[in-house]
């Protein structure tokens, strides 16, 4: 099915136009590797590498009609620590990208594995619901969803979406059950200017594997889910933006059936020295048997500070406030630009237990204080 999908965006790319081209060939790579010290982990010295290559190739036709393809894979390799009494090992060699394009002026088709993210929030994200992105991490990695995506622009800035995606059965941003792998998942998006800015409407279905909820008593298996988003970002003396989504369950499934998440943000860069630049976000996640009852929530607000020091260094902060269990989250992260490569070095001081919302499985290394090097080289 995955490899119908490329099939068939570039038969129908091919079919659109038979004019002169022009042809394209890139590759590319990004390799990284980190060492990684927290004493209060089981194995306290992590370090790892990982090389991601990629390759594009443009294919220019006439009229501004343009066919592209991506491929890259990720591979990595981390190895953990506790001198001379044990160690732990992982890694893994998947595709990170993998997908065909059908592209013109307004509108473009894209089939295949891909990153697709939208909405107007800035790190505390109710729309992240195909991607995963950690905003300390500066690679910014996420696996990427199996589907297609439509889009087409408008002359007034207005753009609207349509995707459907198969064979994405892995957790996805703020989802709590799998996916069914093979039943399609759909959706789409309608975004439109309005003064001072933009405004978005979204909707997603699909079908969710919720066999972990069974008991004696209760019986779950496939039950289709249904999500609906909107978001609006104006520039007004500062950035402000509203950002809401909405999940809600076919069958009642306790405090599991219906999903509420709410955040409001501005930033303001204030003009001292090289420019502060300053994001606040409050975000309200709750799971509710109800909607809109709010009796199960968290609460969480985030500062984000950055300050580029020179041409070369900026140094950032993001603080994280868990209101319902008074902890707090904290992120210093000192960045060196040069040509090619980029240093990074990285401090947290957080609680024991870690909680922070849409956590991936490998940020419970980052329980408790320890610092982080890490060394990125692009060709």
């Amino acid at each position: 099915m995955r490899t119908l999908l490329l099939i068939l965006t570039l038969f129908l790319a091919v079919s659109i136009s038979r004019g002169k081209a022009q042809d394209t060939l890139i590759i590319k790579g990004q390799l990284s590797a980190y060492t990684h010290f927290n004493p209060k982990n089981n194995l306290p010295w992590w370090s790892g590498a990982r090389y991601i290559p990629q390759l594009n190739y443009e294919y220019g036709l006439k009229e501004n009609k343009l066919i592209d393809f991506e491929a890259s894979a990720n591979l990595y390799g981390n190895m953990g620590v506790r001198p001379f009494d044990s160690t732990g090992f992982n890694g893994d060699i998947k595709p990170y990208r993998l997908w065909a394009r059908y592209s013109t002026s307004q509108f473009e088709l894209r089939a295949g594995l891909q990153k697709i993210n939208f909405g107007s929030a800035s790190i505390l994200r109710p729309l992240m619901w195909f991607d995963q992105i950690d905003p300390r991490d500066p690679l910014k990695l996420t696996d990427g969803v199996w589907g297609v995506l439509a889009r087409y622009y408008f002359l007034n800035n207005a753009n609207i979406w349509f995707w459907g995606l198969y064979g994405n059965e892995n957790l996805k941003g703020w989802e709590s059950f799998n996916s069914e792998k093979h039943i399609p998942e759909f959706g789409g998006r309608f975004q439109i200017p309005v003064p001072k800015g933009e405004a978005g409407f979204s909707f997603h279905h699909r079908t969710s594997d919720c066999s972990s909820l069974s008991d004696s008593t209760s019986v779950f298996g496939k039950v289709p889910e249904n999500r609906f988003g909107f978001d609006a970002k104006l520039d007004v003396v500062a950035g402000c933006w509203f950002e809401a989504s909405w999940s809600k369950y076919s069958e009642d499934l306790g405090v599991f059936s219906n999903q509420e998440i709410i955040n409001f943000g501005i930033d303001y860069t204030f003009g001292i020295g090289n420019g502060l630049t300053i994001i606040y976000e409050q975000l309200m996640a709750s799971f509710d048997e109800h909607p809109f009852e709010f009796n199960n929530s968290i609460n969480f607000s985030l500062l984000n500070l950055s300050y580029p020091i020179g041409i070369f260094d900026n140094i950032s902060a993001i603080i994280y406030y868990d209101w319902t269990n008074s902890r707090a989250y904290n992120f210093v992260n000192w960045q060196r630009q040069f040509n090619r490569f980029t240093l990074y070095l990285m401090g947290y001081i957080n609680p024991k237990e870690y909680n922070i919302p849409t956590q991936r499985p490998d940020e419970i290394l980052y329980a408790g204080s320890g610092i982080q090097f890490m060394f990125v080289f692009n060709h």
